[in-house]
């Protein structure tokens, strides 16, 4: 809770309006976002595609160009919830925790088995275990 303004003090500054977009502007923010959208859709149905990621930049994208098409995203019945979690507290659920670090582990198992010398391994291992660690510090949804 803020502190009661003085009376006496001036208001706040109005805050500048937001310059207006150029047609190519939104145009890139929009083909951005149908893209990870796209991306996100075939994520849903290909198990080692991710959903979540595409879903939230073209929420961003939509969010500067078509925001009508962001609000339908986080109207979503399936997948309007974890945007809005991601969103408000950049909340993450238990279960895509565990499908991201358990894909993570795969995908290092599979660079260590193909990979005959240990420098390529050991960069994406380290890479992996802060990606891994991002991850698992995200409140839960």
């Amino acid at each position: 809770m803020s502190a009661p303004r003085d009376p006496v003090e001036p208001a706040e500054e109005a805050t500048p309006a937001p310059q207006a977009m150029t047609p190519v502007a939104i145009l890139f923010y929009r083909g951005l976002g149908m893209a990870a959208l796209g991306l996100g859709v075939l994520g849903a149905f290909l198990p080692l595609l991710p959903t979540t990621v595409f879903l939230i930049i073209a929420a961003w994208a939509f969010g500067k160009s078509a925001p009508r098409l962001r609000a339908r995203m986080y109207a979503h019945r399936r997948f309007g919830p974890t945007l809005r979690a991601w969103d408000e507290r950049g909340a993450i659920p238990p279960r895509a925790k565990i499908a991201a670090v358990v894909g993570m582990g795969i995908s290092w198992g599979i660079v260590l088995f193909s990979n005959r010398g240990p420098l390529v391994p050991a960069l994406v291992g380290v890479t992996l275990l802060a990606c891994a660690a991002y991850v698992l510090t995200r409140p839960s949804a």
